[in-house]
C-alpha cells in the first residue's frame, strides 16, 4: 500500500505589528509624559507593586475560571500578538482550484487533495463532500463545529475581560497596603517614602494593566474569532458550491464578496446556535 503524502505545513502566523506598536505607543506616551513632567522611570519601577497587582489579579482569575478555560485562554493569548489567518484571497484561489478539478474529473477526484489540506476545517468539509454527505447534513455539521469554536474563543476572551475588571481593584488594595506601611513608619522618612511609592504605583499598575493589555486583549481575541469565522464561511460556501456543481467562475464571484467586506449573511450566530441545539437534541 502506498504511503500517504505528509500534510504540508500550515502557513506560519504573522506578527501583529498593530499590537506591538500599540503597546509601544501606550507605554511610550505614559513614560514619556512622566519624564516630561520631571519624573523618572524608576519612580514607577516598583517590584512590590507589580507583585501585588499581578499576583492578586491572577489569583482572582483562577478562582473564577475553570481550569480548562484558563488553559485555553493562555493559549489564545498568541492571537493578540500573531495573526494566524491568511487572507481570504488565498483560500478562494485554493477552493477554485478544487472546483475546477471537480468539474473536470468529478468530486471524488478531490480525495487525495483533501488529505493534503493543512486547515482542519476545510479538510473535514471537503472529506464530507467527497464521501457524498447530504448537503444539509454537511452544512449542519460544519455549522456546529463553527459554533463550538466560537463559544470556546468567547469564553477565553471573557477571562481577559474579567482580569481587566479585577486589576484596578487589586491596584487599590496595593495602595491601601502601601498606606498602611506609611502609617506604621511615620517617624521614618525613608519608609514613609517607600510606602507612598508602592501605594500610588500599585494603582497605576492595576489601571494600566487593565486598560493597556487585558481589556484590549479580550477585544483582539474576539476580532480574531470573527475573522476566523468569516474565513471558515468562505471555505464552507466554497465546498457547498463544489457539491452543487457550480461553475468555478460563479463560485469565485460568490466568494469574492468576502474580500470586498460584504460577506453574505448566511451563517449567522443564531443559525450556528440552532445547529448546536439540533445536534444536542439528536
Amino acid at each position: 500500500m502506498a504511503s500517504r503524502a505528509p500534510l504540508p505545513k500550515a502557513r506560519p502566523p504573522r506578527l501583529d505589528f498593530a499590537t506591538i506598536g500599540g503597546l509601544a505607543v501606550a507605554l511610550g506616551g505614559i513614560l514619556g509624559g512622566l519624564v516630561l513632567e520631571g519624573g523618572s522611570i524608576t519612580d514607577v519601577a516598583q517590584h512590590t507593586a507589580a507583585f501585588i497587582v499581578l499576583g492578586g489579579t491572577l489569583g482572582a482569575v483562577m478562582v473564577t475560571t475553570p481550569t480548562n478555560v484558563l488553559i485555553g485562554a493562555v493559549r489564545k493569548l498568541r492571537l493578540v500578538f500573531f495573526d494566524p489567518a491568511g487572507p481570504p484571497t488565498e483560500v478562494i484561489e485554493e477552493i477554485i482550484s478544487y472546483a475546477t478539478k471537480a468539474r473536470k474529473n468529478g468530486i471524488v477526484s478531490l480525495e487525495q487533495d483533501a488529505e493534503n489540506i493543512p486547515d482542519p476545517f476545510l479538510r473535514k468539509a471537503l472529506y464530507l463532500a467527497v464521501d457524498g454527505t447530504d448537503l444539509q447534513e454537511l452544512r449542519r455539521m460544519m455549522d456546529l463545529e463553527m459554533a463550538v469554536e466560537e463559544q470556546r474563543t468567547e469564553a477565553c476572551a471573557r477571562v481577559y475581560e474579567a482580569a481587566g475588571g479585577y486589576a484596578p481593584t487589586i491596584g487599590i488594595i496595593g495602595a491601601v497596603l502601601g498606606l498602611i506601611q506609611v502609617m506604621k513608619h511615620l517617624s521614618n522618612t525613608d519608609e514613609v517614602g517607600k510606602g507612598i511609592a508602592v501605594a500610588f504605583v500599585a494603582t497605576v499598575y492595576g489601571v494600566g494593566l487593565a486598560n493597556i493589555l487585558l481589556l484590549p486583549a479580550a477585544n483582539k481575541i474576539r476580532t480574531r474569532s470573527r475573522q476566523a469565522m468569516e474565513l471558515r464561511e468562505v471555505m464552507l460556501e466554497g465546498v457547498v458550491g463544489i457539491v452543487e456543481g457550480l461553475n468555478p467562475k460563479l463560485i469565485r464571484n460568490k466568494l469574492e464578496a468576502y474580500t470586498r467586506g460584504h460577506a453574505p449573511a448566511k451563517i449567522t450566530p443564531a443559525r450556528r446556535a440552532g445547529a448546536a441545539a439540533t445536534a444536542v437534541a439528536d
